[in-house]
């Protein structure tokens, strides 16, 4: 059983270790000429992937990657646009198994990872006027559900 569960963390672990994502740093790579022009508060907080209030839509981008989805919102007030980011890291799970019939005894176990297509949503950063008027984060409660 053990040879099963390790053979499985390295598994998922050089999965999670092969895969290519963008980060804030290749992007600042592909467009130097555009990060370069911010000032320089706006600079640190893109290299460290954060976003805030009157951030541009390309501040926003390089900072984040692509939104996962768009949505907008018209209210009296005007349109906004919704830019959704979704957590599309390895999920992890370990299962044990016992079971016992006739006397006889059996275990089983395993370990899996996986990331879905959309993963678990993060982060909504609402546009007005071309520029973030809100950023809203999905906390977790202690069952690890957003609450």
């Amino acid at each position: 059983m053990k040879r099963v569960i390790s053979a499985s963390v390295i598994w998922a672990a050089a999965l999670a270790g092969g895969c290519v994502s963008s980060t804030p740093a290749t992007r600042i790579e592909q467009h130097p000429a555009v990060f370069a022009a911010w000032p320089e508060a706006v600079q640190a907080k893109v290299r460290a992937g954060q976003v805030e209030v009157g951030f541009t839509p390309d501040m926003v981008r390089m900072a984040l990657g692509e939104p996962d989805r768009v949505r907008s919102l018209v209210t009296p007030q005007g349109r906004s646009e919704i830019w959704i980011f979704f957590d599309h890291g390895p999920h992890f799970s370990i299962g044990l198994g016992v079971g016992v019939s006739s006397g006889h005894n059996a275990y089983g176990g395993g370990a899996g990872v996986g990331a879905g297509p959309d993963g678990e949503e993060r982060l909504r950063v609402i546009f007005d006027g071309g520029k973030v008027s809100a950023i809203e984060t999905v906390k977790c409660g202690r069952s690890g559900s957003p609450s």
